[in-house]
């Protein structure tokens, strides 16, 4: 099960699927769900627009278009409300739609950026150890070898999600 994280640029990946963090409109919006759109160019709108809205906790698969990802996979994550109203069963729900929709078009690399912990508040260490424990638990139950990158955005994050993973350096 080849999981591990990495510091940069989604965007830039060559994996056969980037995830979206992204709201149930499938909006353009800020942090990475504006970069992806940014560097996919229009058509993702365009094709966005088609699918929404998506219930949180739900993800669609469209083209990558410009990208060097084949396929934007958006995810609809939680709003973190102080833990008690389903948050973590719905963030976990978005990595495993996820991975069931890369599945679904063969493919075998997938890339995803900390769901929900940008404007929709979910506290950064819950949601990495939600993440790395859905993703092992499907990556497990499916038997596959689907390489699973976690994108960090910066230092702090990547060190959460080495931790998470039982990586060092």
């Amino acid at each position: 099960m080849p999981m591990h994280a990495f510091q940069g640029d989604i965007t830039e990946l060559a994996v056969d699927a980037i995830v979206n963090a992204a709201n149930e409109a499938l909006t353009p919006g800020g942090g990475v769900c504006g970069a992806i759109h940014r560097a996919a160019g229009p058509e993702l709108w365009e094709a966005c627009r088609l699918l929404a809205p998506v219930p949180t906790g739900r993800a669609v698969l469209t083209p990558g278009f410009r990208l060097r990802a084949r396929f934007v996979i958006h995810a609809v994550g939680p709003r973190w409300q102080g833990g008690g109203q389903g948050e973590a069963a719905h963030l976990a729900s978005c990595y495993r739609e996820s991975l069931a929709r890369l599945r679904e078009v063969g493919g075998r690399s997938i890339a995803f950026p900390a769901i929900s912990t940008g404007i929709f508040g979910y506290p950064p260490e819950e949601a990495t150890a939600v993440a790395v424990g859905t993703v092992r638990n499907d990556l497990g139950a499916h038997g596959d070898d689907l390489v699973v990158i976690f994108a960090c955005f910066d230092d702090a994050m990547l060190a959460r999600y080495r931790r998470a993973l039982g990586e060092t350096g």
